[in-house]
């Protein structure tokens, strides 16, 4: 018997990273040369609840709407050359926005196959699930009002769209890397059960989801990017059929792949070495780079474990409301003017318990500054409270009415505003069981009922990591004494819910000996005042010459509701290389 030799690598190029990403993105990588499928990634956390908004207005909404301005350049192009386009852009409603879809095909005159994916919305039953929607870090038992409650599905129900001859699949909450497994297994032909190969499909996809961060965006050693004045190239995969891939981008696009900025991206909002996604679990601490040629990086030798008998679900609650004030404090005794602010405003608000929550965060500059913005620190009031009016007015008033009857110098960085609506989001899990994806195809397909989708088996009890190496006792190369830890390493950093996470990597394993002896959870501890007292956890990539910390409840209940400075934890990781060794 003669087997088929396997087929070449797919090419799936990225066109988005973000609801709001460059709009000329999707026309840049159909144009720019060849690809098989366009994908890009529009749903955050926090984007579920922008959507929720929309959909609460206009209930015929609910989906990215850049998407569909999208297609209007490109959907004519892509059924010309064979182009499939897999997208998450359905959000809270990709019925709605399959329909547009068409309507835009229609308009171009051309005919495309547009299927859309159904069954993670699980707010129907959400009742009956409660028990289970314990929060994921927490473990507390899920209360308040949810408004939204989605099912992270998986790469299958794309798979079966593609086969069943979809030109666009238009997806709602999938697992970012579902973007990627999905076309890599339905071009390949592979098995539910083939861990190594899905697991290398979900760090191709783990890459390239969030666009331009693959290609120099947010990156420590941008100043290494050859030309910063041309925008920066969205990358492409080639996932070859044993999962490999090269990580690249269209030839005389702005930017760089290097083994640099594709380990940035891979540290990006991670945990432990066992990444879980609904079709397999990657084993992080397996994969292995390589600089091929000059914005060439293969990735190989990933390892993956059976699909986790879970499935994660992303919830929105509703919050109540917020509001905040920044106080200008200039010159000298500015602790002094903070207290003095501070307790005069909550006595004529009628103390601090009267709301839900207060965040005070007192930022001390030199009194001595170069100029007055230099030597002004600030004082960030923030409140909370299911009450509209408390957060509303009377707090806009009550900082208005001291503006002649406090600190001297008294002034603000902007007008108190009205109180403004937040969401908490809810991180939970729930037996795979419970989620049932469905396949639904255009209006003149074969097939008009939507159909179930296979699903991979689920194992109880997953195959724990192999041990590490013993340490290396070598000393390695790290910065001495008075030195940024910036001089050596590089790092990325993001946020999941209320945890945020830090990636720090070396260029050699020199430095990353270093690292492994040097910097503890404690150490990072010790370096980041707001972690203080927190819990840190540590985790190794030596493959990837990087550690990775997650510190647990940095951004409070995370997304909407973080009163954090950065409460997405975006410049954390460049403050912790600013941190000078000691």
């Amino acid at each position: 018997m003669t087997t088929s030799p396997p087929r070449r690598p797919i090419r799936i190029a990225n066109c988005s990273g973000f609801f709001g990403d460059r709009l000329s993105a999707a026309k840049e990588m159909v144009d720019g040369g060849p690809i098989d499928v366009l994908t890009g990634d529009w749903l955050a956390e926090l984007t579920m609840l922008i959507l929720h908004k929309q959909r609460s207005r206009n209930s015929a909404l609910g989906y990215a709407g850049t998407f569909v301005t999208q297609m209007e350049q490109v959907l004519a192009t892509c059924i010309e050359r064979g182009v499939k386009v897999v997208t998450n852009a359905g959000g809270l409603n990709p019925a709605g926005c399959a329909e547009k879809v068409r309507e835009v095909a229609a308009r171009l005159g051309v005919q495309a196959k547009v299927a859309h994916l159904e069954g993670d919305d699980l707010m129907p039953r959400i009742d009956g699930l409660r028990p289970q929607l314990n929060h994921l870090d927490t473990g507390a038992p899920l209360t308040g009002t949810p408004v939204s409650a989605n099912a992270y599905l998986g790469g299958w129900g794309i798979a079966a769209a593609l086969e069943a001859g979809a030109d666009v699949v238009v997806c709602p909450r999938v697992t970012d890397a579902a973007l990627v497994v999905g076309p890599a297994a339905w071009w390949h032909g592979w098995n539910v059960d083939d861990w190594d190969r899905l697991a290398g499909a979900v760090v191709a996809g783990h890459i390239i989801e969030c666009g331009t961060q693959a290609t120099g965006g947010n990156y420590t050693w941008f100043r290494e990017i050859p030309d910063l004045s041309t925008p920066l190239g969205f990358p492409i995969a080639e996932v070859d059929d044993d999962g490999s891939s090269v990580i690249t981008k269209h030839p005389g696009t702005g930017g760089v792949v290097n083994v640099g900025t594709v380990t940035a991206q891979l540290l990006y909002e991670i945990g432990d070495i066992r990444y879980a996604n609904p079709d397999v679990i990657t084993r992080f601490d397996t994969i292995e780079l390589a600089q091929e040629t000059p914005d060439r990086v293969r990735v190989s030798n990933v390892r993956g474990l059976p699909a986790p008998p879970t499935a994660k679900v992303c919830i929105n609650l509703e919050g109540g409301f917020r509001n905040r004030m920044s106080f200008v404090l200039t010159g000298l005794h500015q602790a002094e003017k903070a207290e003095w602010v501070t307790s005069a405003l909550f006595t004529r608000l009628g103390g601090r318990e009267r709301f839900d929550e207060v965040d005070v965060r007192f930022v001390p500059a030199p009194s001595d500054g170069p100029t007055q913005e230099a030597s002004s620190g600030r004082l960030h009031v923030s409140v909370k409270s299911h009450d509209e009016r408390l957060v509303g007015r009377a707090f806009s008033s009550a900082c208005i009415e001291l503006a002649l009857a406090n600190y001297p110098g008294f002034f603000a960085s902007g007008a108190p505003g009205e109180a403004q609506s937040y969401g908490v989001y809810w991180p939970a899990l729930v037996d795979a069981t419970e989620v049932s994806e469905r396949l639904v195809l255009w209006p003149d397909a074969p097939t008009s009922s939507p159909t179930a989708i296979r699903v991979p088996p689920r194992q109880i009890t997953p195959t724990a990591p192999a041990a590490p190496s013993p340490a290396d006792t070598t000393q390695g190369s790290g910065p001495a004494p008075g030195e940024p830890l910036g001089h050596y390493f590089a790092a990325r950093s993001g946020d999941k819910g209320g945890n945020a996470n830090v990636g720090i990597w070396a260029r050699d394993a020199a430095g990353y000996q270093w690292l492994e002896q040097h910097l503890t959870a404690d150490r990072v501890r010790s370096m980041l005042a707001e972690a203080a007292d927190l819990e840190v956890r540590r985790t190794e990539l030596p493959n990837l010459h990087a550690l990775n910390f997650v510190i647990v409840g940095l951004l409070g209940e995370g997304v909407a509701s973080s009163t954090a400075f950065d409460a997405q934890a975006k410049g954390l990781g460049e403050y912790l290389l600013s941190r000078v060794w000691s």
